[in-house]
Parts: structure tokens; C-alpha cells; sequence
């Protein structure tokens, strides 16, 4: 696969205190490259209690391609294609929610804890060309990944 039509691929997620954040960084690491390092950003909660924002931006054409077949093996994934209008905003950006859980144990299903963001090439740079290139690029990731 040549092309990769993505600027490119944020992901984060926020380790709080009650999480061990080595478990969250291995949750991030099932979508990233091997050994791809991350930012890390410590904050404070509401009631004093640390946060740390741990992310990745992948912005090469073969990190990008690790980080969408990872996507597509997302158990449901015809449903993030089905919903890609709802997903892809104004400004060519497809956000994905998934579980850190699952995650962490290597798997990829839709839930909370874990937050993908593409910036979509587009020309001209609207919606509806920036959901029609996702969806091309999505669903061949998934038949690479059926073979």
C-alpha cells in the first residue's frame, strides 16, 4: 500500500492516579510502531489528584500504516465505516474512541480510555471528501488485513 492519504495520526490517553501508567503506555503501544516513544504530560485533577496525558503523533507513511492496521482490526470495525459522517469533522478530522482495557490486553474494540485523531488529506480540503478518502483507506486496510 503506496499511499496513506493522512497528514497525521494522534493518539492519547490519561493515566490517573488510581491507573498504573506503564499498563496505559502498553495500551497506547498496541496501535503504535515498536519501541515509538511517547510525550508525557503530567497535570493536576480537579481535587488535586495527578494525571499524566501520555500521547504519540505519527506522522511517517509506514507509522501510519502500523497504526491503521491496528485499526482495522477493530472488532466492529464496519460500524466506525458506517458512522464515518458522524466521526470526520468539519476540518478533515476522523476521531476514534477506543477501550484502554481492551487495549492493554492487545486487543482493539470501540469504548472509552483511549483517543485517535486523523487529520485527513482532502482536496479541496472538505468533509465530504475527507470522509470518501477514510473510508477508502480504512477499508483497505481491512481486506489487507482478511488476506
Amino acid at each position: 500500500m503506496a499511499r496513506v492519504p493522512f497528514h497525521y495520526v494522534d493518539l492519547r490517553a490519561f493515566a490517573y492516579a488510581t491507573e498504573d501508567e506503564k499498563r496505559v503506555n502498553e495500551a497506547l503501544g498496541t496501535f503504535l510502531p515498536e519501541d515509538f516513544e511517547l510525550q508525557r504530560s503530567v497535570n493536576q485533577g480537579h481535587h488535586g489528584d495527578r494525571i499524566v496525558i501520555l500521547s504519540a503523533r505519527v506522522d511517517t507513511a509506514d507509522e501510519m500504516r502500523t497504526v491503521l492496521s491496528r485499526l482495522a482490526d477493530l472488532e466492529g470495525v464496519e460500524t466506525v465505516l458506517e458512522q464515518l459522517d458522524e466521526r470526520v469533522t468539519e476540518d478533515c478530522e476522523l476521531f476514534v474512541r477506543l477501550d484502554k482495557q481492551a487495549a492493554f490486553k492487545r486487543q482493539v474494540r470501540l469504548g472509552e480510555g483511549l483517543t485517535l485523531r486523523a487529520k485527513v488529506e482532502a482536496y479541496p480540503a472538505n468533509k465530504d471528501a475527507a470522509v470518501t478518502n477514510a473510508r477508502e483507506t480504512l477499508e483497505k486496510f481491512v481486506v489487507a488485513n482478511e488476506n
